[in-house]
């Protein structure tokens, strides 16, 4: 009979834009710390190292060179046995697997393979158990990120919500709002003016020259107020405003 030893193989805008110093900042609330044992540095990370260590520690193991099975080799309890035999050995798997298995009747290269083996299967063997411990660890690792990014989620929410409320007390002082003011402000100026000038001229009768001199103080003060609002809308439309240019 000639038995297989599998030899072991080799491993393989409409207003003029703001200046943003002085808008809301949106850098938002402070981050809560890092949870417990988390470690910020440039280094290799944590895993990275401990597979260093695994490999420096569990170097691979070296192989004894395996003696070679003569082609005519038979044990020596079949070296006696007829033809049929030796046939009916052929076509009795478990019998073959016995025979291999017996020191008495093994190639001396059977037990030089498994003997080969051993220290593959021990690196192996601690190998996943390191695995394993660095599979716990993960995801200790993963459920303290995944902690904090909820913690992270629900201050960014408080930061909106906080900035959305500073936004609402402000906006009556926002650019767009100012400029809608002061747009106003001017078309209401101008309305008040042609509205004193009517009412005088639909009076009736000769005024007193009191009433001329208070329809003239009236007049001159609406259309100060008046160019003022204006050259501060124009001053606007054209970018000469302080603080937003």
């Amino acid at each position: 009979m000639v038995a297989h030893v599998y030899s072991p193989q080799p491993h393989p805008p409409a207003p003029p834009p703001k200046h943003s110093g002085s808008s809301t900042p949106a850098r938002g609330p402070p981050l809560p710390p890092p949870p417990p044992g988390a470690q910020h540095h440039n280094g290799p990370s944590e895993l990275a190292g401990n597979q260093t260590a695994l490999n420096s520690q569990y170097p691979p193991a070296q192989i004894q060179p395996i003696p070679a099975i003569e082609q005519n080799w038979l044990p020596r309890t079949l070296q006696d046995k007829s033809t049929a035999d030796l046939h009916a050995i052929l076509q009795d798997q478990t019998l073959q697997t016995a025979l291999l298995d017996n020191p008495d009747t093994t190639h001396p290269a059977v037990p030089a393979s498994q003997q080969a083996l051993y220290p593959l299967i021990d690196t192996n063997i601690h190998l996943a158990s390191s695995l394993q411990d660095l599979e716990a660890h993960l995801t200790t690792l993963r459920s303290q990120t995944q902690s904090r990014l909820l913690s992270l989620k629900a201050l960014e929410q408080q930061h909106r919500s906080k900035l959305a409320e500073t936004e609402n007390a402000l906006v009556e002082f926002s650019p767009m709002a100012l400029y809608q003011r002061l747009s106003a402000a001017v078309r209401e100026q101008d309305e008040f003016l042609w509205g004193v000038e009517e009412s005088w001229l639909e009076e009736e009768g000769i005024a007193s020259e009191r009433e001329v001199a208070e329809f003239v103080r009236r007049v001159k003060e609406g259309k100060r107020v008046a160019f003022l609002r204006r050259e501060r809308k124009g001053r606007w439309d054209e970018g000469r405003v302080g603080g937003w240019r």
